[in-house]
């Protein structure tokens, strides 16, 4: 999929918008995928990328983090860590199923199948053109944001 457009989708996202990612031609876009809200490596993901969230703007960048949680669950997520950008609601895995992020997984012993903490960058052009699979959390959103500052 990469150097490929991203098919077209939309899903519901916190604030009562929708995200439809066809509205953001003309913009970068990081979409950042994780496994559960308000559990530790996704809390200090999310503060990451929040306290980097001015520079991404001043790179024409927004910022969406996706995960199967509920939009309930994504507007106290959001609101305890004053996210700036908008958590979208995947419940169907629809775009989970279009960046192949589910795995199986160990947790206690058990497979159990989850999101894979990934990251996409999406040019202005709607063009898949970085991806991260089986993201480590300590430094990835200044990893993005040097990436970003490259294109």
């Amino acid at each position: 999929m990469l150097d490929k457009a991203v098919p077209d989708f939309q899903l519901p996202a916190t604030s009562g918008v929708t995200f439809q990612l066809s509205q953001f031609l003309g913009k970068n876009l990081v979409l950042y995928f994780y496994p559960k809200d308000s559990t530790p490596g996704c809390t200090t993901q999310g503060i990451q990328f929040r306290d980097a969230y001015a520079d991404f703007q001043n790179l024409n960048t927004e910022i969406f983090g996706i995960s199967r949680d509920s939009l309930k669950s994504h507007e106290n997520f959001k609101a305890k860590f004053s996210f700036p950008f908008e958590l979208l609601g995947d419940t169907e895995e629809l775009a989970c199923t279009i960046f192949g992020v589910m795995k199986m997984k160990n947790m206690y012993g058990k497979q159990v199948r989850g999101v894979e903490r990934s990251t996409f960058i999406i040019d202005k052009s709607g063009t898949l053109i970085k991806e991260w699979r089986g993201v480590k959390v300590e430094g990835h959103a200044t990893e993005v944001l040097n990436f970003i500052k490259t294109i």
